[in-house]
């Protein structure tokens, strides 16, 4: 039986952690996060569900009445990297490589092509295998999460601000630097595909970008299909909308494979350090030639996440930065 962990805020700044389970909302006694729950399950051996049980279940939530929180984050924002992986969607290198190709007059395959090809033969390896690498890029840090209801800014400079519908692994880091996921999230890994398309060694500013976390944590495996729906919503109608596929059915590289060359890097095993790790995607509204505009409302839903992502697109007062000599 699938079940969730949600983090919200009460309307007088009180947080707290529920148990969702067959739409009903449960408080767990004694936490008030879900890295809390997960220091105590490390400690104890237990999971975080085991963990929950042990600490007691209190009243029943009324998740409307509470404003949901992203399901993870931490004191201080400096300890929750957020990065991603591309490519790792079947179909997802057509959009990629349109983008790329636009920009280029060799018809030899570009970059993403080649890196596609090579997760679709080699990312999903045998046991005991080693898989290829996938590509890997830095989105910021806790500070750049927004839960579900929350604006997505996009810069003043930037050239567009798109969604990009993901499910994210969430991982804390143990004491012996033994990475451990907890759960699984939906997401909108927000980027600006405009200045990407310009030239491919600008995918690193693209990505510097918020992104969006559903309020739910899915404990357990993920299913191998999973099948939703990504939207526009412009004034209140749907702009656009297309399936959502994630799930290993739907994707080149395996999660363990994708897990396996995020946390080889010696740097992302801190003890105490959280990280959330895109998957990727192959549905962007981009590719169908469409521009989100400021006020219009990103929506992504899929199962086995019960809640839907929610976030109106907005952009930020343009600055004029100098740098301080002393």
């Amino acid at each position: 039986m699938g079940q969730s962990l949600l983090q919200f805020r009460a309307s007088d700044g009180r947080r707290g952690v529920a148990v969702l389970q067959d739409g009903q909302a449960r408080s767990v006694v004694g936490v008030d996060s879900v890295l809390e729950l997960a220091r105590r399950a490390l400690a104890a051996g237990d999971s975080l569900v085991e963990s929950a049980t042990r600490l007691g279940f209190g009243d029943a939530v009324d998740l409307d009445a509470m404003r949901l929180l992203p399901p993870i984050d931490h004191t201080d924002p400096a300890h929750l990297l957020l990065s991603g992986t591309g490519l790792t969607h079947l179909g997802s290198a057509e959009g990629r490589d349109k983008m790329h190709r636009a920009a280029a007059a060799d018809p030899a395959p570009t970059d993403s092509m080649r890196m596609f090809r090579m997760g679709v033969e080699g990312g999903k390896p045998a046991p005991g295998e080693t898989g290829v690498q996938p590509e890997w890029f830095y989105k910021g840090d806790g500070a750049a999460i927004v839960g579900t209801g929350e604006p997505l800014v996009s810069p003043a400079f930037a050239l567009d601000g798109g969604e990009e519908p993901e499910i994210a692994g969430i991982y804390l880091i143990d004491a012996d630097g033994t990475p451990v996921r907890l759960g699984f999230a939906l997401a909108n890994e927000f980027s600006d595909h405009v200045t990407e398309r310009g030239n491919y060694l600008w995918l690193a500013h693209s990505k510097l970008r918020p992104a969006a976390l559903g309020p739910e944590l899915w404990l357990g495996a993920l299913p191998a299909d999973v099948r939703g729906s990504s939207r526009i919503l412009r004034d209140g109608a749907v702009l656009w909308e297309k399936p959502f596929l994630s799930g290993e059915a739907n994707m080149s590289h395996s999660i363990e494979n994708l897990e396996r060359h995020h946390f080889k890097y010696a740097p992302f095993l801190r003890p105490g350090d959280l990280h959330v790790h895109f998957f990727g995607t192959a549905t962007l509204s981009f590719s169908d030639g469409v521009t989100a505009r400021p006020g219009d409302v990103f929506e992504i839903e899929a199962a086995p996440f019960t809640l839907p992502l929610r976030n109106p697109l907005a952009v930020a007062p343009a600055r004029d930065l100098s740098v301080k000599v002393l």
